[in-house]
């Protein structure tokens, strides 16, 4: 088993760290749930609005390397009113299950708290059992499901929502 102590976890962005998110995500998603084509151009997508809309003091993107391979990634984008979205959460295959989704998790939800967002909310789909474990253990909460054909086959879309103390502490 992998360990969760050899692993750097860096937030600035390099040449080629956005493109090696988006053909990870084409590659991981076509292999685990037969994504298509269409699911890595709505990550590059994504990915290009996160650059041209990047600000520091309100985004982050942070990569997991071991050994200078990046193997893993999750992203916090901001959005209208004091609100951010968490998007290109993944791990590779076998750095999963040592506690690195967790400690993302935190760096991610503690930098939202840092920025003084009310609420975190990501879209995912039915499919992903391991990831819906992992948001619900940090509170996000079902809100939304639609069907799609968007990713080169027919699933449902989810949105999860976080509200984090923040708002209730303004209110």
């Amino acid at each position: 088993m992998k360990e969760s102590n050899n692993i750097l976890i860096r937030t600035d962005i390099k040449p080629g760290d956005l493109g090696y998110i988006m053909y990870r995500h084409g590659i991981l998603y076509n292999k685990e749930y037969n994504y298509g084509l269409s699911f890595e151009t709505y990550v590059g997508s994504g990915l290009y609005e996160f650059s041209q809309n990047y600000d520091p003091a309100l985004d982050r993107i942070w990569f997991c390397e071991s050994d200078n391979n990046i193997i893993g990634s999750i992203l916090l984008m901001h959005r209208a009113n004091k609100t951010a979205q968490l998007r290109y959460f993944y791990l590779e295959p076998e750095w999963r299950g040592i506690g690195l989704g967790n400690k993302l998790m935190n760096l991610l939800i503690d930098f939202a708290h840092k920025c003084g967002y009310n609420s975190i909310y990501l879209w995912t789909t039915h499919e992903l059992n391991s990831a819906h474990k992992l948001y619900k253990k940090f509170g996000f909460k079902l809100t939304e499901e639609k069907f799609s054909n968007d990713f080169g086959k027919s699933l449902i879309e989810q949105r999860h929502d976080l509200i984090l103390e923040n708002e209730i502490k303004n209110n």
